[in-house]
């Protein structure tokens, strides 16, 4: 049965058919699941935006060989794709319409985030060779 409203239950299929929850040691075992594969989300989210920050910066790039660029963008591609696969099985298991996976995806997220992308609001976006500011 597909639930169309927020449910409270431990009877969940998510994403497939064979992923179903019986019982609350499976129930407990999904969710603890979804919060660690959205933490790790946004690991890959903050991979992908340092290799797309360290590819592009003016000196990094002027020491990268020419053969290498084509790698970078395939890598920084390859990142974009496994990243945006992750997000949408995020969404569809968010689609299953209960409360738990709701609650452990988004707290998943929210500690993924704290953990790993906070730091790049500290650090500056521009980067400074030279600190004088008569330079």
């Amino acid at each position: 049965m597909m639930h169309l409203t927020l449910y409270w239950g431990k009877n969940v299929t998510l994403l497939v058919d064979s992923w179903k929850t019986d019982s609350w040691l499976s129930y407990l075992l999904t969710l603890l699941s979804c919060f660690l594969f959205s933490s790790f989300y946004q690991y890959m989210e903050d991979r992908r935006l340092r290799f797309r920050s360290l590819s592009s910066s003016s000196t990094t790039a002027v020491s990268l060989l020419p053969k290498y660029q084509r790698s970078a963008k395939i890598a920084m591609a390859v990142l974009f794709g496994v990243n945006s696969a992750i997000g949408y099985l995020l969404m569809l298991a968010l689609m299953s319409f209960n409360g738990g996976v709701f609650l452990a995806v988004v707290s998943g997220l929210v500690v993924g985030y704290l953990f790993f992308r906070l730091i790049d609001d500290e650090e500056p976006w521009v980067v400074i060779d030279n600190a004088c500011a008569c330079a």
